[in-house]
């Protein structure tokens, strides 16, 4: 009799094991005897928000541009690039569709977003991995910084010049004119005049405080104050800058604490001024 019992109770425990197999659909047995799971989804899609370091008001002539790039594999077309213009409103959102046939597992993947506005370009001072290796595909942050301006450049490397100009070799002179009188000195490096700072003095009509700075015998940066007297405050500066070619890459007016791109006609002018007093101070030598 026990042993009937006990034959009863096993092929009933049988029976409810095959029962609970039978009633998980989502399991599967592969061929060695595993559990097999079903292959991941891959993405079609990677988003998130562009912002801007600092206090920065893009223009309404600004472009973004943003890309998927596979960095493995360099020189390859990005998987997907948007164009944003003007793009005015930041943080900007973004979506980048793309197939996940051309998708590589292995891989390496970016977002890559540049703001083109004007002269100034803002790019990302660090890289924004996604989509694999475990990196996302939404949300991602990404952030931009503006670099310098061609013309910030060149006023950067200007004012290091003005901060050198003690250790040049240095003359001096001055010249009276039935309006003015001036006074000048002229900074050296070896032969080559690099340097010269004039003051003029028109009287009752106002006083100039002019750096000049040259390359290679030519103009290269001026920068102009204009002050009512030799000991008042500046009420305007102008600079301009020009590159090896001679085209005009830095020119400022600054005035009551605004910034105004200087014309055209006003930094030809004070290229003038530079050959002129170049010319003046050197006999003609240009050195």
């Amino acid at each position: 009799m026990r042993s009937v019992v006990w034959s009863l109770m096993t092929v009933a425990a049988v029976a409810l094991t095959g029962c609970s197999n039978s009633s998980n659909p989502s399991s599967s047995t592969a061929t060695d005897g595993t559990a097999a799971t079903a292959p991941a989804t891959t993405p079609t899609s990677v988003s998130g928000t562009v912002t801007l370091r600092g206090d920065i008001k893009p223009s309404d002539q600004d472009k973004l541009e943003i890309s998927l790039i596979d960095v493995t594999s360099q020189g390859s077309a990005p998987l997907a690039t948007k164009t944003i213009a003007p793009a005015t409103t930041f943080p900007q959102p973004f979506e980048l569709d793309f197939s996940a046939a051309n998708v590589v597992p292995n891989d390496l993947y970016i977002v890559q977003a540049t703001l083109t506005d004007g002269d100034r370009h803002y790019t990302m001072p660090l890289q924004a991995p996604v989509l694999t290796q475990g990196h996302p595909t939404a949300s991602v942050a990404v952030e931009l910084a503006p670099e310098q301006t061609p013309g910030e450049k060149m006023l950067v490397a200007f004012q290091n010049v003005q901060r050198q100009i003690g250790g040049m070799k240095r003359s001096t002179g001055t010249k009276l004119e039935p309006n003015a009188s001036r006074a000048w000195q002229v900074f050296r490096d070896g032969s080559e005049v690099k340097f010269i700072r004039e003051l003029v003095d028109y009287g009752d009509k106002g006083f100039t405080s002019t750096d000049y700075a040259y390359k290679n015998g030519k103009p290269w940066v001026v920068q102009q104050q204009k002050k009512s007297s030799s000991t008042a405050r500046a009420s305007s500066v102008d600079t301009a800058g020009w590159g090896d070619d001679g085209s005009l890459v830095l020119k400022t007016h600054d005035a009551s604490g605004n910034t105004q791109a200087l014309s055209d006609s006003d930094a030809a002018n004070l290229q003038q001024q530079a050959s002129d007093i170049l010319n003046m101070t050197t006999g003609g030598k240009g050195k």
